[in-house]
C-alpha cells in the first residue's frame, strides 16, 4: 500500500486515513503496517491532524468517531508529541 508522507489539504488526509484503516479492517495489511502507516502521516501533517489539543473539523468530519479513535490510539501509545 502506498500512502504519500506530506499532504496538501485536511481533507486529502483525511482520505488517505481512511483509506490505511479501511484496508486494516479488510484484513489487507496487518496491526504493524496499520501503526506504521498512521504514525508516518501524523508525524509528517501535525498542523493538519490536530488544533488546539483536538482533532480538526476536517478529520471529524471525513473520518468519524471509530476511525478517530484508532489514529488516537496509535498516536498515544507511540508517545508522539504534537506541536
Amino acid at each position: 500500500m502506498q500512502v504519500k508522507l506530506f499532504y496538501k489539504t485536511q481533507r486529502d488526509l483525511a482520505i488517505s486515513l481512511n483509506s490505511i484503516i479501511d484496508a486494516y479492517w479488510k484484513n489487507s495489511i496487518d496491526e504493524k503496517v496499520l501503526m506504521k502507516k498512521i504514525l508516518e502521516v501524523y508525524i509528517n501533517n501535525q498542523n493538519k491532524v490536530l488544533k488546539n489539543g483536538g482533532f480538526t473539523t476536517v478529520l471529524k468530519q471525513q473520518c468519524g468517531k471509530r476511525r478517530l479513535e484508532i489514529i488516537e490510539n496509535i498516536i498515544k501509545s507511540n508517545n508522539v508529541n504534537s506541536n
